[in-house]
């Protein structure tokens, strides 16, 4: 009985895959996002924490002005973390490409 033999998709003469860039956000922006969503309950929180007497109204508007910046500042750098990992990858894909040294490629 004999069996059929399976190609492996690489084994295809003149065909190349092409490299495709990664786009998934990072785990250091993954990261940061959650802190900053982290910071951004906390601020929601400011009225509960002023309700139950912890903080006084002057403490309050500080710590909201405080968190909301925070916040912020962690968002944007995680977006920004999350677009330079996916410039990076997009061009170490481009790279590989580019040398394959077929003529279909390109």
């Amino acid at each position: 009985m004999s069996l059929p033999v399976q190609q492996s998709a690489t084994s295809h003469v003149g065909h190349h895959r092409t490299p495709v860039a990664d786009t998934a956000p990072p785990t250091r922006s993954k990261i940061t996002g959650g802190l900053a969503a982290l910071a951004c309950a906390a601020c929601c929180a400011v009225p509960l924490l002023v309700a139950a007497g912890v903080v006084t109204g002057a403490g309050a508007a500080v710590l909201e002005k405080t968190l909301l910046a925070v916040a912020a500042g962690l968002a944007a750098a995680a977006s920004g973390m999350w677009w330079l990992h996916r410039r990076r990858s997009a061009r170490r894909a481009a790279a590989a490409g580019a040398g394959c040294g077929c003529a279909g490629c390109g």
